[in-house]
């Protein structure tokens, strides 16, 4: 019989919004199968979890992926955390995840924080309807190109940004969309946790808003009839 791959969601940023299923099924599988193991023994030891961790990154998840199906095709139940939020969004979660179903092997999402649902539900942008973009890739020409077949979705736009990049994304989405309503997200459940809202044009305006620290996430409302 096959083990179950569980996906975890773990706080991204206050340890009190972890869910009671998360630490139970945390407590109870074989293994848990992490992006940084020292940051997540620290979550672990927190809520008193014994269960051996393992890595699971970018750099090696096609070799520790293929350890970690056999482990689940012998019958482990392992579960799979991010270093915050829900496993497989914008990290290297959905290999693991799509080997296993490959492999018919069981998997149970365990939801719980999201930076994504954080972020839109209290920007007070339109949520009927919205575009994950994630993160933009590191070269302009590329980052032009997806921000230009966006400037028609009618949904609102959500990125992930890095605090050194931000303003000079903010700078390009003002240029390629237009003087559109935006939302920046900082630091979410965190100590220093704000909402910054305005116009793109405002925002690049403002170096107030702007640390070179933390986690961003920008939601730029749709295009309008």
């Amino acid at each position: 019989m096959t083990g179950t791959l569980y996906i975890v969601a773990t706080p991204i940023g206050n340890l009190e919004d972890i869910t009671f299923r998360a630490v139970r099924i945390l407590k109870e599988a074989d293994l848990v199968a992490c992006e940084d193991t020292r940051h997540t023994r620290k979550l672990l030891s927190h809520f008193e979890i014994q269960t051996p961790v393992t890595s699971y990154f970018e750099h090696n998840k096609l070799q520790k992926g293929e350890v970690l199906i056999r482990a689940l095709l012998e019958g482990k139940n392992i579960a799979l955390v991010s270093d915050a939020g829900t496993p497989g969004i914008s990290d290297p979660g959905f290999n693991l995840i799509r080997s296993a179903i490959e492999q018919r092997i069981s998997v149970v999402p365990i939801p719980g924080p999201s930076a994504l649902a954080a972020a839109v539900s209290a920007a007070g942008l339109p949520t009927d309807r919205f575009v994950f973009v994630g993160f933009l890739p590191m070269k302009d020409g590329k980052k032009r190109r997806i921000i230009e077949g966006l400037k028609e979705e009618e949904g609102t736009l959500v990125f992930y940004e890095s605090p050194f990049r931000v303003k000079k994304t903010l700078g390009l989405l003002h240029e390629v969309l237009g003087d559109r309503p935006a939302v920046l997200a900082h630091e979410l459940t965190k100590l220093h946790e704000g909402f910054f809202r305005g116009n793109l044009g405002d925002m690049i305006k403002d170096e107030s808003a702007f640390v070179e620290k933390g986690e961003w996430i920008i939601l730029v409302q749709g295009m309008k009839d």
